[in-house]
Order: structure tokens, then sequence, then C-alpha cells
């Protein structure tokens, strides 16, 4: 084996001890989440920081929230009596899609952050996958079009308004970002809490259960903002290629995927959250990072 390629391997396994994604995400949800003073009095932030979304699923009612959660925002906007369009929103979704794809799912998002927490504590079983997973995998964008966009648009009262149904009837995040710390620190609040309290309460608690036995449930089968990001993948700005040269199909990538994609045939899948272990796992440095419109490796070395 060429020595240049053995180098490499042993960059990647000493690397993987050193992946610095879990350092990211806790930054960005400190950072996102770092209205302290929310937390301490039970307040929602309402500066003008709140007119800007963040990238990932981080609920606008936390207390600790800084910026706006763009499924929450598109919603409000699809509900509203006098809006049904938002260029700000079809073009937050166009660039952060184009650029980054589910990059932000991976890195960038404060709920992703704490299933991959929970799937660290110890259970008598681990799997990737809940049974039915192929066709489970295309329930969230069933999410996006009946919760997110079409009930807020058809449903409404008699003025006309629509509900938020995702972030009301179902969005975990939302219930242990802001519901849950909110009853907390708010009397009121809490004597009102009710059936609708106790039924996301519910949804969380399976969530949370879920994600310590499954790898990040609620990111392959229910988030919405998944499936947004996910449509960019075959254009996103961010991408990863496979040097035909060196791939031997070995299938090391998918066994160490998390999210169980055969990245040697599919390495920009619509489900690829680019956590990175396939390109440090990969034996012969086959998988790598590129930004597109760049020639795979294969075909910069021929032009040398």
């Amino acid at each position: 084996m060429d020595k240049k390629v053995k180098n490499t391997q042993g960059k990647n396994r000493q690397g993987v001890s050193r992946d610095p994604r879990l350092w990211v995400q806790v930054i960005v949800a400190a950072v996102t989440n770092g209205y302290a003073l929310g937390f301490l009095k039970g307040k929602i932030y309402t500066g003008p920081l709140k007119n800007i979304c963040v990238p990932g699923l981080n609920c606008y009612s936390c207390p600790g929230a800084l910026g706006s959660c763009p499924i929450g925002s598109l919603q409000a906007v699809l509900g509203a009596r006098n809006f049904r369009f938002s260029f700000y929103l079809l073009g937050f979704f166009m660039v952060i899609g184009a650029i980054f794809g589910r990059f932000v799912c991976g890195w960038l998002c404060p709920f992703g952050l704490i299933q991959d927490l929970l799937h660290k504590i110890p259970f008598p079983f681990k799997r990737k996958n809940l049974p039915g997973h192929r066709l489970l995998v295309y329930l969230k964008y069933v999410v996006l079009v009946v919760m997110v966009i079409l009930l807020p648009l058809v449903a409404t009262d008699f003025l006309g308004q629509g509900r938020p149904w995702f972030c009301q009837y179902l969005c975990p995040s939302g219930t242990l970002l802001a519901g849950i710390p909110l009853t907390l620190t708010n009397e009121p609040l809490r004597a009102a809490a009710g059936f609708l309290f106790q039924w996301k309460l519910l949804i969380l608690i399976v969530c949370v259960v879920g994600a310590i036995a499954y790898y990040r449930p609620f990111c392959k089968y229910l988030c919405p903002l998944g499936a947004v990001y996910g449509l960019f993948h075959p254009i996103a700005f961010y991408r990863y290629e496979v040097d035909e040269e060196k791939c031997t199909r070995c299938g090391k990538c998918q066994r160490v995927c998390k999210m169980d994609i055969p990245v040697w045939k599919e390495p920009n899948s619509r489900e690829c959250i680019r956590c990175g272990a396939c390109v440090r796992a990969c034996p012969t440095c086959a998988v790598h990072r590129k930004p597109a419109g760049k020639g795979t490796r294969a075909d910069q070395n021929d032009t040398e």
C-alpha cells in the first residue's frame, strides 16, 4: 500500500477521537440560546434578533432563544390572515439549503445535539433504524406538506387565521426548549397547562426514549426542516464525493454511518447529515468533502 495512503489512514484513525462536531454543536446551541435572563425570569426575548431565523430547529418560545425557528416562522406567515408568502423565508431556505444542505442537521441544530447526547446513554440494545425505516424516512415529507404548509393555509378560524399545527401539536423541540422551562418558571402558565401540554410531553418522552435506543429518530422520520434541507443535497455547495479509483466497496462507510447510508453509492443522499464519520473511517481515503463545481480528485489528477 502506498505510504502516503497509510499516513492518511493513521491521521483518520486519530481524528475519530478528536471529532470537533460535538463542540461545534454545543457552541452553536449556547450562542443561539444565550439569553440567560430569559431562563432566570421565565420570559421570552423579544428583541430585534428575533426577526432573524437561525438555521436549526430552535423554538422561538425558548426563554434563551435569540433568533427564530425557520419552521415556526414559516407557519406564522402561512397562517396569518393578511400574509401567505415571505420572500425572506424563501430566500433563507434557498441560501442555507443550497450552501449547507443537511450539514445544518449534523452540526448546527440544537435538537440534533440533544438526540446525539441521548444516544450516548447506555441501553440494553442500540439500533440505527426503526423497523420499516425505508418507508418511514418519507414521513417527514408528509409532515412538511400537511402539518407545516397545508393545515395552516386551509384549517383557519372565522377570522381567516391558521394555527401553527406542527409547532402546536407535534414539535418535541418546542416542548423541551420552551414548554418545560416556561411552565417551571411561570406559575399562571403552569396552572393553565392542560391536555395539549400533556400530549406534547408524551411526544417528547417517546422521542427521548426513542433517541436513546435508535439514532436520531426525530431527524430521520419526523423533522420537516431536515426534509427541506435534504431536498437541496443534489445541488448543495457543501457535498461529498467518492473517488471511484480508490473505493473498494467494502461497505465500511455504511457500517459507521448512523444514518445507515451506503455512502459509496449515494454520497449525497437526502438523509446524510454530514457528520463526517464515513470520511474518517474510509480505509482507502476514497470519500472526500468538496465544494460543488470542482472536479473529482481523479479528474484533477488527470489534468495535472
